[in-house]
């Protein structure tokens, strides 16, 4: 019999050893799981792979789960037909998930996410865990969902599970699963798999055992995210299981998701019941991914069995070769989360400038440039300061939103950072100007505002109460004049690292911007999705913050131009 435990255990220290080629964060899982093996050596928290009793007899967890998914067969391709042989790096993630149990009985892992390219061997995987939970779990009336944004892309997981289970007379015997044109289930203990959307007819009411969730980065909403997270409460050891490439929308709950990971994997946080492992490169690997092919299978664990090294060296080959190509390529074979395609800001430099630690208290009494944005009374405001210290630059931003919105937005961003008061709502169903000009005289009395550039759009009768009370106000017109230096600016602070933040909302927006350029390659920020005929681009897509980024920057560069009053540059002179 295999030794499952010891194939584990032996594939996280040659991780950690350099012998296997791996992330970062992938040697933080291995290390990690070794870590463990040592801090609850005593068995008082948590313990591993002990003999428990289930389907009344005695198991280990590890040699359970990964001797029933080695008795699956392959239903597609070269192997069609034979058993599953899982890789050792297929042991150690099912082996950690499941192989670690509370004093009580039930798993210590309510949660595990895993991000690997395209052609790892995920839907069989996936697959495998959804039938083991559904079958082997001993739980009475289990129900178990593969669930993705649409039908038919949740039906991938769980049809792959009912083909598994036509096929295999011994799993339909010992479990009495039985698998029709619409559902898999097992008539004796009421257990049902079946796949779920968001464009289900119903989300509510599921009392979920296991949740499988397929292409995170696909889902444009936390919805499906959201059920299945609230539909594991009543279960005393439901699993939600995600399998995901990477994406470009750096604002979605699969990065959300991804971020937590690394949190807990760099040791900024702490959750015992979440497992994470991401199969990437490391970000100074990136730039030379089209001259080192090598580095593909650093990013591919199943390099050499199901991941093809000619075939993934062809399109290696063809990417470096069309540009237009590569960031598709990065993202589903090499698992780097890029931008879409006309983005302005290299994301991945961006992220790299965030700092958890920065806190605008810490700039108390220094000097800054602040900027604003009030493109329209029923949408989001925006403020900005900017600081510099040692010609590095700190913004922080400010957002407001009618309390009207907040409430009533399906918008799940806004809602979000709404309840994590990230935004502030002012009474009513437009913005109220008064909360914006307290907090100007607030950070007026606390910080030396140099000069103050704005939007003039929507914002004429605000810049006249502010020059009356002494702010530095100067406009600075919605123009590529204006905006493309500032712009050009911010980007090459974000890739020389000079740039720090600590701002999910203003990264989204970063995230949203694209760029318009003229025939003299001054460049113009837009919303995504803009275009010709719609100038106006995605109306979900923010860049609010952005834009008083942008003005904030714009006075950074041109201190020394005279601040002109908005009544001035009108023709008129303030008496």
């Amino acid at each position: 019999m295999k030794d499952y435990e010891g194939i584990a255990l032996q594939y996280a220290r040659d991780v950690v050893a350099g012998d296997i080629p791996a992330c970062q964060w992938v040697r933080a899982a291995a290390q990690r799981q070794l870590d463990d093996l040592e801090r609850f050596a005593d068995g008082t928290e948590y313990l591993w792979n002990p003999v428990i009793v289930k389907r009344g007899k005695e198991v280990q967890p590890v040699e359970d789960v990964c001797k029933f998914l080695e008795n699956l067969p392959h239903i597609k391709g070269q192997w069609a037909g034979q058993d599953l042989e899982l890789q050792p790096w297929q042991i150690f993630i099912v082996s950690v998930v499941f192989g670690w149990i509370t004093p009580e009985g039930f798993r210590r892992y309510r949660t595990a996410y895993l991000e690997v390219p395209r052609k790892n061997g995920k839907t069989f995987l996936m697959s495998g865990v959804g039938l083991y939970l559904l079958c082997a779990d001993d739980e009475a009336g289990a129900e178990v969902y593969s669930a993705a944004v649409k039908k038919d892309q949740a039906k991938i997981v769980w049809d792959t599970c009912r083909r598994q289970v036509n096929k295999t007379e011994d799993l339909r015997e010992a479990f009495g699963v039985e698998a029709l044109k619409h559902s898999v289930f097992i008539e004796k203990n009421a257990s049902m798999f079946l796949p779920l959307a968001a464009d289900s007819d119903s989300l509510d009411g599921l009392n979920i055992h296991g949740g499988l969730i397929d292409e995170l980065h696909a889902h444009k909403s936390r919805e499906v995210f959201d059920v299945i997270e609230t539909g594991t409460g009543s279960r005393t050891q439901s699993l939600m299981f995600i399998i995901t490439t990477a994406g470009t929308n750096w604002a979605g709950v699969c990065y959300e998701q991804r971020d937590y990971v690394t949190k807990l994997l760099s040791g900024t946080a702490q959750d015992e019941s979440y497992f994470g492992i991401i199969y990437t490169v490391d970000d100074e690997d990136v730039p030379n991914i089209w001259t080192q092919p090598e580095l593909l299978e650093k990013a591919n664990p199943n390099w050499g069995v199901s991941v093809l090294p000619f075939d993934i060296e062809r399109l290696w080959t063809k990417a470096k070769q069309t540009p237009s190509a590569q960031n598709n390529f990065l993202t589903k074979r090499v698992n780097v989360w890029c931008n879409a395609a006309s983005s302005w800001m290299d994301m991945i430099k961006w992220n790299a400038c965030h700092d958890d630690a920065l806190r605008l208290e810490d700039f108390e009494g220094e000097p800054c440039f602040m900027g604003a944005d009030f493109a329209s009374k029923k949408d989001l405001a925006a403020l900005c300061l900017l600081f510099e210290r040692d010609g590095h630059l700190y913004p922080f931003l400010r957002y407001y939103l009618p309390e009207e919105v907040c409430r009533t937005t399906s918008h799940d961003l806004l809602q979000g950072w709404w309840r994590e008061d990230r935004l502030v709502a002012t009474p009513g169903e437009i913005i109220d100007f008064d909360f914006i000009e307290q907090d100007c005289d607030d950070f007026k009395s606390r910080f030396e505002v140099s000069q103050f550039g704005y939007d003039p759009h929507q914002a004429t009768q605000f810049a006249g109460r502010m020059i009356a009370k002494g702010f530095p106000m100067v406009e600075v017109a919605q123009t590529a004049l204006q905006l493309s230096e500032p712009m050009k600016e911010l980007e090459a602070r974000a890739i020389a690292g000079t740039l720090h933040h600590n701002d999910p909302v203003l990264t989204w927006m970063v995230s949203n911007v694209t760029v318009q350029e003229d025939y003299k390659q001054n460049i113009y920020p837009r919303k995504s999705g803009a275009t010709n005929a719609n100038k106006g681009g995605d109306p979900t897509k923010k860049i609010d913050g952005v834009i008083a980024l942008l003005c904030a920057m714009n006075r950074y560069m041109n201190p020394g131009e005279d601040e002109t009053s908005v009544y001035e540059s009108r023709g008129m002179r303030v008496l």
